[in-house]
């Protein structure tokens, strides 16, 4: 019998969408849910809880790309492994008191965030917790093909249900019309994540931005307009605060600050490139 997969009681998945949730919570300068979403991740992925070691299980295989074959194996047996040391009635309590938690605090409507890579999280979790041999040994070839990037993810993944995953896409485009930049993605993914892993990513990730701003804004050249004059020298007046943080604890205004320079950046370029 195939193992059925349910989406609350995927750490990854519940995690992921709690990110997902702060990050526009805190584009949308919502500081009163931002703050419980955030409160709501410390709360449960502490260092010694079983979520935080199960979404380590997780993470060890979907955020492991370009591996070799050898050493995707290697990975996967290690946390599979890892996993299997979980108690599963102590799991299974962290879940579902987290489940309420988000539903009680925050709001259902969380576990029906669009998660990017849903299809392979689902799959990680059908692969933990099948008794069939079969279906585990598919499973996993093709957890390590992913991770070894040999193929694409099929969009057929394993009959995972893509109705399911279709209603993800289209609850998230409804919910938010906003267009991320790619960086701003990973900023907000790195300030998310910083709360279960003391901000080192997080730090090491500001810092270059930082630097990679200030250049891009001193390669953009001369100004052609008193606008556009203006626009720049506020813009370095940005990047220099925000450098003056590079070694404090990282805050939400900083983070924001930061969000807005790299908007700003890309639309001082997008402007310069068209005239």
């Amino acid at each position: 019998m195939r193992a059925k997969h349910n989406k609350k009681r995927n750490t990854a998945f519940v995690y992921e969408a709690l990110i997902k949730e702060a990050t526009y919570a805190i584009l949308k300068n919502d500081e009163k849910r931002s703050h419980k979403v955030v409160n709501v991740i410390k709360k449960h992925f502490t260092a010694d809880s079983f979520l935080k070691k199960d979404l380590e299980c997780y993470r060890s295989l979907y955020e492991n790309q370009g591996t070799d074959k050898e050493t995707s194996e290697k990975i996967l047996k290690e946390s599979t492994i890892s996993k299997r040391m979980i108690d599963p009635q102590g799991l299974f309590d962290e879940q579902t008191y987290m489940i309420n938690d988000v539903n009680k605090t925050i709001s259902p409507s969380v576990f029906s965030n669009f998660v990017p890579n849903y299809k392979t999280l689902a799959t990680i979790s059908k692969m933990f917790n099948t008794n069939s041999p079969k279906e585990k040994v598919i499973l996993e070839n093709r957890i390590i093909e992913n991770m070894s990037n040999i193929i694409e993810e099929a969009e057929n993944n394993y009959e995972i249900d893509d109705i399911v995953y279709s209603t993800f896409v289209e609850k998230f485009n409804n919910k938010y019309n906003d267009v991320l930049l790619s960086e701003q993605k990973a900023l907000l993914t790195r300030y998310i994540s910083s709360f279960t892993d003391n901000s080192l990513e997080l730090r090491v990730f500001l810092n270059e931005e930082i630097g990679r701003l200030k250049l891009q804004l001193q390669q953009r050249g001369e100004p052609q307009e008193e606008e556009d004059d203006m626009i720049i020298h506020k813009t370095k007046q940005v990047v220099e605060l925000l450098e003056s943080y590079s070694t404090e604890t990282d805050d939400q205004k900083v983070i924001m600050t930061v969000l807005k320079t790299q908007q700003l950046v890309k639309e001082l370029y997008d402007n310069g490139s068209e005239s």
